[in-house]
């Protein structure tokens, strides 16, 4: 039974069993309704005490002489209020004085904070130089074995390209030489990390289609210790133009084969689907970083994600395994995302990262000024998750 099948027919036990609980609750509620509503019958239906005054169908009507003696009787002293009594008049005048002080401050107080809030101007979002590899900043350590990694799901917006930007810049901040591969036609990468589209001059179509040396693609320093090969709007018809090509499903590979022993670490950001892009990125890489975005339906598409990844080891990557699943867009406050992350870890095991990517606003934010979480904000949760899971793929290997 797939993961999607599991989860399914679990959320099917409990609706079954709140609909077998939901007899005894409803005449349990009947009951109770019942009784609220005789109770509310028999309080409207007492004499009121508040006023002193005896229902008027009960009372009889007085005699002339009575209402003209109680007419001419004296009037009995009218009790007033603590507070009046103790201020008086001019106490009243003060204490609306004082109110209305406190409310002209309190509203100069808001014009004065709506003020500063105007005057402090909104970050401007970053522009990265688009300059040759050549002027690269020089790498000052010792690179090792070259590791491929494709960030792949076939659903979208579960977090692929989050998880490259941030991923990549986290493990830049930590002294390894990262280079990202956008191969996703809608080049959020691209965009997130605060390249220009329209001053890119080669991108990753030229290198697929067009046979350009992959090194003249790099735009490099993009941040600390991360490099890019941008993708544009030309990569959308990449997969109607591969069907024709010699060895089109190893294009990639062969591109990055020159790029090995010259970066730790090669992240491959996957188009939302499972055309002839995705196979590129399954046959060029060693393993693959899945992540999972803590929602039912996440759980539907990786199913047939691992099948797909089935098919390409058996037939031409025989050496592809999966290097982790992430966990991402969690909600600790919903019990939905705890039911996934506890399907997620049963179906998968220690393949699961111990590290879980929190919904945040500020990882969402972060790509509209083109930066990484790890530069737009430091400190903040989604930053902390993300060097924490930088740290776990160093310790993997």
């Amino acid at each position: 039974m797939g993961l999607f099948d599991g989860f399914k027919r679990k959320r099917n036990e409990e609706r079954q069993e709140l609909v077998n609980r939901a007899p005894q609750e409803n005449e349990q509620a009947n009951k109770d309704l019942v009784q609220d509503a005789a109770a509310v019958e028999a309080e409207a239906q007492a004499p009121s005490t508040d006023s002193g005054e005896a229902p008027k169908d009960t009372a009889a009507p007085e005699p002339a002489s009575s209402i003209t003696d109680a007419a001419s009787a004296p009037t009995a002293p009218i009790a007033t209020d603590t507070a009046t009594e103790a201020f008086g008049e001019s106490g009243d005048g003060a204490g609306e004085a004082s109110t209305s002080e406190d409310t002209a401050s309190k509203v100069e107080n808001e014009a004065d904070d709506s003020a500063d809030e105007a005057a402090t101007p909104l970050p401007e979002p970053k522009r990265t130089p688009i300059k040759p590899l050549s002027e690269k900043a020089p790498v000052t350590h010792a690179i090792g074995e070259t590791k491929i990694l494709a960030i792949i799901n076939q659903k979208g917006g579960v977090g692929k390209s989050t998880t490259a930007i941030n991923l990549a810049a986290a493990l830049g901040t930590l002294n390894k030489a990262v280079l990202v591969v956008d191969l996703d036609p809608q080049g959020n990468t691209t965009s997130g990390l605060g390249v220009d589209k329209g001053q890119i001059e080669h991108d990753i179509y030229d290198v697929l289609l067009n046979e350009l040396p992959v090194e003249e693609a790099i735009v490099p320093d993009v941040c600390e210790g991360l490099d890019l090969v941008p993708a544009t709007i030309n990569l959308a018809g990449a997969e109607v133009e591969l069907v024709n090509e010699m060895a089109r499903e190893n294009r990639l590979k062969a591109a990055l084969g020159a790029l090995r022993g010259k970066y730790d670490y090669i992240f491959i950001d996957c188009p939302p689907a499972l055309g002839l892009l995705t196979v590129n990125a399954l046959v060029a890489s060693d393993k693959l970083l899945i992540p999972i975005q803590c929602e039912f339906y996440a759980l539907e598409g990786v199913t047939k994600l691992l099948d797909s990844m089935k098919r390409v080891k058996n037939a031409l990557n025989p050496s592809l395994e999966t290097f982790g699943v992430l966990l991402t867009m969690y909600d600790g406050r919903t019990q939905l995302s705890k039911q996934v992350a506890d399907e997620v870890r049963n179906f998968f095991g220690s393949s699961v990262f111990t590290t879980i990517i929190p919904r945040t606003v500020r990882l969402s934010e972060a790509p509209s000024f083109g930066q990484p979480i790890t530069e737009y904000d430091p400190k903040g949760k989604g930053a902390i998750a993300y060097t924490e899971l930088a740290k776990e793929v160093i310790q993997r290997g």
